[in-house]
């Protein structure tokens, strides 16, 4: 088993998109696996994606959303957690959907943790439990997110199970418990200049990477360390809804990517030990050639078929070219488009283990 978050200190870069497509892909390439979903992000998007689209998971979510508590999402179990902050309740398997009894587009294999609005309302009182309690309270709360997981898992029998984390760009306290459950890190970002910063922010954040002497570290990191807490590994930067041009991204876009592919190049040649090699057993990489073919993935913008399959649930990997209907307008998917991204996606997910 492996737990894989989705984070960048931006948003607009695609990470639930990312998340709805590989989590997708990654069950159909393997029925034998369980694929659990953790929507950790207020907005929902890739629960909505999962469930159905724009419209119909939209629908549904505000059905889960508004059913008799406890909820069955994200802030149901986070409700449950505030009452009892310190010693689990073991109950995390009650939060758990599976997806294909809502969107029979999604391989039966994908279960999700729907995401909520209300985490922003309780992000207070998760913080409030920090302060209070036992010494290592902070230690104990951070772990909310782990434990949900490990409950679900023990639920099915410990059968072997990928985990994805959606999270929100900001690094607020529920972002925090996905990094602290997370064992690999997949950084997406978009081929311009402020990804740069988001990732620089990231590397910060998490890592503690200092470019100045006497550069504060966040309260995460040390604290992390203070109670001897692992971080995810970088597994993987991918370079989303890239232009192409000639099989690879167009030099405009390749010029950021290469500047974004130096900061975490940067972080390798100081701290090999924040990446995690794979597949496992490889070689370690041991010139900047062999590293970015390891680490950095790129995934072409398809335009309008991106568009589509979001909107209407079909993971981009069975969506089919021709007249789509999208909000009562008839919409074309051309195979072009398709073309562009899918074997991107499935090239990805394969080296995901």
């Amino acid at each position: 088993m492996a737990i894989y978050a989705f984070w960048n200190n931006k948003g607009g870069v695609g990470k639930s998109y990312l998340t709805f497509q590989i989590a997708s892909e990654y069950a159909r390439q393997h029925p034998e696996k369980k694929v659990l979903v953790l929507d950790a992000c207020p907005q929902a998007n890739s629960s909505s994606m999962l469930l159905g689209g724009m419209f119909n998971g939209e629908s549904k979510l505000g059905d889960i959303h508004s059913a008799q508590r406890p909820k069955k999402t994200i802030s149901g179990y986070i409700d449950e957690r505030i009452v009892s902050p310190y010693v689990s309740p073991k109950k995390g398997a009650d939060y758990v959907v599976n997806v294909s009894s809502y969107n029979e587009r999604v391989p039966s294999n994908v279960y999700l943790v729907v995401g909520d609005e209300e985490l922003e309302i309780q992000a207070s009182r998760v913080l409030a439990a920090l302060n209070a309690g036992p010494d290592d309270s902070w230690r104990i709360v951070h772990l909310w997110f782990r434990d949900l997981i490990d409950d679900i898992l023990n639920s099915w029998g410990n059968v072997d199970t990928c985990v994805f984390i959606d999270c929100n760009p900001s690094f607020s306290i529920y972002t925090e418990l996905a990094m602290t459950a997370a064992e690999r890190l997949l950084i997406p970002f978009s081929a311009d200049g402020s990804s740069k910063r988001a990732v620089k922010a990231v590397l910060s954040l998490l890592y503690g990477v200092t470019r100045h002497q006497g550069e504060a570290q966040s309260e995460f990191f040390l604290s992390s360390n203070r109670y001897r807490m692992s971080f995810p590994q970088i597994y993987m930067y991918i370079g989303n809804r890239l232009t192409q041009m000639n099989k690879s991204s167009a030099s405009a876009f390749k010029t950021v990517v290469n500047e974004i592919g130096e900061e975490i190049w940067s972080v390798w040649t100081t701290n090999a030990n924040q990446f995690c090699i794979h597949p496992g057993g490889a070689t370690t990489p041991t010139s900047k050639r062999a590293f970015k073919k390891m680490f950095q993935y790129e995934v072409n913008d398809a335009n309008t078929a991106s568009v589509v399959s979001g909107a209407l649930g079909i993971p981009i990997a069975i969506l089919r070219s021709g007249p789509k209907i999208v909000g009562g307008k008839n919409i074309t998917v051309n195979q072009s488009q398709l073309d562009k991204q899918v074997p991107n996606v499935t090239a990805l997910v394969s080296c995901i283990e």
